[in-house]
């Protein structure tokens, strides 16, 4: 292929997006403020560059996989932002968790400089996104699908087209993440209830797997709380972000959210209590009077 793509952030997801488009045939430019990242990802055949800018002047296609609007903002209109290199009729695949408020005034100032914008943040994990098999919410216009087509094909397994209009894809991204944030907070409730109760961790794991209280959180938690590994995957600062996120958003229209309110202040309080950093299961750690599993040696 002679599509050249670029990729801002090699992250959990990030990473894994370069490498599965690396796999389909792109040229894959990527930029990351890790050198020993960046150097692993040229070992595999990608291209690094220095900044931002450099890469957008390179490349048919950017996608921004960085962690929340304050980085997308940074990237693209920063100092050696990526807009400034972009040329006209380029597109940006703006993959980030951000306000729906947000992801529609980018819209507004890229097509300003010409520039066509995919709103089109992912679910999925690490795991998936490494497998290609990410799924994506996106919405934008018709000519930003037409240059994306193949890209998107590379890196998920579902695109959901949500609509024409930014904005759209993010709304549906931050109710995917009040159940994501609400679901871990009420499996690590339930564990440490069951700890404390003395029922065996193990046993009601199973258990509950096999039965209707399950979620695919808990399957997919859970067993960093059993093993006492919280090794961040996705980590509690993210759900503290994300369901912000979600509460200003219904703040702006009034509308009551209140198992998400609660959900956020658990993990408030375990990023208060030095836990911000860790996986977003050690919000368990915010029950009082619970014994925890030490981590288990490898």
């Amino acid at each position: 292929m002679s599509k050249s793509i670029g990729v801002i952030g090699l992250g959990a997801m990030g990473n894994g997006v370069a490498h599965s488009l690396l796999r389909a045939g792109f040229k894959v430019h990527a930029c990351d403020l890790r050198p020993d990242v960046l150097q692993r990802f040229a070992d595999a055949g990608g291209i690094p560059c220095a900044s931002p800018a450099e890469l957008g002047g390179k490349c048919d296609v950017v996608v921004t996989l960085v962690v929340n609007a304050a980085q997308t903002e940074a990237v693209l209109f920063g100092e050696q932002g990526a807009a400034s290199g972009l040329r006209p009729g380029t597109l940006v695949i703006a993959s980030a968790t951000v306000p729906p408020s947000f992801a529609e005034a980018l819209g507004k100032r890229l097509g300003e400089r010409g520039i066509l914008l995919l709103d089109a943040p992912v679910s999925g994990g690490a795991a998936r996104a490494a497998s290609g098999e990410m799924t994506m919410m996106t919405s934008g216009p018709a000519e930003a699908y037409a240059l994306a087509e193949d890209v998107l094909a590379a890196m998920a397994g579902k695109v959901y087209r949500l609509g024409d209009a930014h904005g759209a894809g993010s709304k549906v991204k931050i109710i995917n993440q009040l159940l994501a944030g609400v679901h871990i907070a009420a499996a690590a409730e339930a564990m440490a209830l069951g700890l404390r109760e003395g029922v065996d961790a193990d046993a009601l794991y199973e258990v509950i797997t096999h039965s209707a209280g399950n979620s695919w959180m808990f399957e997919n938690r859970v067993p960093h709380i059993l093993s006492g590994d919280y090794t961040p995957l996705s980590a509690v600062d993210i759900f503290v972000k994300d369901l912000g996120l979600v509460l200003d958003t219904a703040r702006t229209s009034k509308f009551p959210l209140p198992l998400s309110a609660a959900a956020h202040q658990m993990f408030m309080m375990a990023s208060s209590a030095g836990h911000g950093g860790e996986d977003d299961s050690a919000v368990i750690k915010i029950f009082p009077g619970i014994e925890l599993p030490a981590k288990k040696a490898e």
